[in-house]
């Protein structure tokens, strides 16, 4: 039976043995106290025949399966190409011990960090620049009713992995939430803000429609996109504009130029041919032409050659407004809001996979016994394919192995699957990569196409600056 009270009852797991050390029994009952100067790789909460094995210095008994609730480890990083250097974690019984651990052992250098409650679980992961700065952000007075506040006040353990750069441990972050789904993370969960693709197809009478993962039989698609509730308004709102059906796939649909064997008379599924939001193909109330000539409206919308949309919406608005019927001209407000923010992301994941293909070069600093200091044993080339990362490999340092890496990333450019070896493409890292050099231009000079000869850097002129007049030379004037 596992009791969350006793807080001594650990044991610390070797990685190179797998198998629970022996404790002396003055060393157990004060390992809450000390467990903040050891480097722990796995750790996980004993049984009671476990602890009176380990009190009385006898074989430790079978392993057991580890409850899925209680945090074991972060696991394997698929993006550093390296050994691991594992975790690191202080406990605490207040806050107070939980600062003084963090101020005494966290680095001041890039990575990941996860709470843990004292039930044992991973309660938040976060990535950080810093990581001592950014923890001890988490204990500033009078935080309590903030989100940092109620984070360290919930946790009883504090684990740590440092990461080689920034990029590192914002990859390293997106995995982690994924994977573990922690209660006070709010962004990239799987269930509950899950990526969405808004795609064009289906065949004859095509329409737009959202899927949670990439449809290859999509005649255009865009994603993946974060926000659900946008996706799904502004995909209503350019049905009705573009009057595309919204019916679904076992609807059976006509044009008007299409010969019928019998005379059978159709009815509609729904009210939107009747209030012309809708075309009417499932009763060939429209020819073939004039409903592929709104599907083609709708793919440059979506490709950022048509802005209609937004034009007839503000439209809409403001006669809306000027009738006075503000209830009406406050819903289409939030519709142009919607199709805006469809736009934009449209365009940005466009550039994204037009522009983004090549191999990324990040230079590290140490992550194992000096952790932020500067070290190229820790230098990344990351393996980016219109937009998505395929893979993570450890720079070159001699250089035969330059040569034979440039031959493996030029096969790795002319294939269509990722090289042997390296990790499968992740369509949700298009967004992040997205972001990341949008908001980071100057990391593009880092960027080469294998095969290609590096663009030289541009010299940037550095102007003297101008000294203000003095009261000395003023005299002189």
């Amino acid at each position: 039976m596992r009791d969350a009270r006793v807080r001594v009852l650990y044991a610390i797991l070797t990685v190179s043995q797998c198998r629970t050390l022996p404790l002396e029994r003055d060393t157990l009952t004060d390992v809450g106290q000390n467990m903040a100067n050891v480097k722990i790789h796995h750790y996980r909460i004993l049984t009671a025949m476990e602890t009176a094995a380990i009190l009385s210095h006898a074989d430790a008994p079978p392993e057991v399966e580890f409850s899925e609730d209680v945090f074991v480890d972060f696991g394997p990083d698929p993006y550093f190409p390296f050994q691991r250097t594992g975790l690191e974690r202080v406990d605490g019984d207040t806050k107070e011990a939980l600062r003084d651990g963090v101020k005494r052992f966290a680095p001041r250098a890039p990575g990941v960090y996860g709470m843990i409650d004292a039930l044992g679980r991973l309660v938040y992961v976060g990535k950080s620049k810093l990581l001592r700065n950014r923890l001890l952000s988490y204990f500033l007075p009078n935080n309590e009713e903030d989100k940092a506040g109620r984070i360290a006040a919930t946790s009883s353990a504090i684990v740590w992995e440092a990461q080689p750069s920034e990029f590192a441990a914002l990859l390293r972050e997106q995995y982690l939430i994924r994977h573990f789904q922690p209660r006070f993370n709010v962004q990239g969960l799987p269930k509950r803000q899950q990526p969405i693709f808004l795609c064009l197809g289906r065949p004859p009478a095509e329409q737009l429609y959202t899927t949670r993962q990439p449809d290859a039989n999509a005649t255009l698609q865009i994603g993946p996109l974060f926000g659900a509730t946008r996706a799904a308004r502004s995909l209503e709102v350019l049905n009705r504009i573009f009057k595309l059906r919204d019916c679904g796939t076992k609807q059976k649909c006509s044009f008007t130029d299409q010969l019928q064997l019998f005379d059978i008379e159709l009815r509609p599924g729904c009210i939107r041919l009747e209030i012309e939001s809708c075309l009417g193909p499932c009763i060939s109330a429209c020819s073939k032409d004039a409903y592929r000539q709104a599907v083609s409206q709708a793919k440059d919308f979506l490709l950022g050659l048509n802005a209609s949309p937004i034009e007839i919406l503000e439209d809409q608005m403001a006669k809306a407004a000027d009738r006075q019927h503000f209830e009406q001209a406050a819903v289409l407000r939030e519709d142009v809001k919607a199709v805006k923010w469809l736009s934009r992301r449209a365009v940005e994941l466009k550039k994204a996979r037009d522009r983004y293909t090549f191999v990324y070069q990040v230079k590290g600093t140490d992550c194992g016994r000096r952790p932020g200091q500067p070290s190229d044993k820790f230098d990344i080339w990351y393996l980016i394919r219109r937009g998505t990362l395929e893979g993570a490999v450890a720079a070159p340092s001699t250089e035969s192995e330059k040569r034979s890496l440039r031959r493996r990333l030029s096969r790795w450019l002319d294939a269509e699957l990722a090289c042997a070896g390296d990790i499968a493409p992740r369509p949700e890292t298009l967004a992040l990569i997205s972001s990341w050099f949008r908001n980071h231009r100057s990391e593009l000079e880092h960027a080469f196409v294998p095969g290609q000869q590096p663009a030289p850097r541009r010299k940037t002129k550095r102007h003297p600056k101008k000294q203000k007049p003095t009261a000395r030379h003023a005299a002189s004037a």
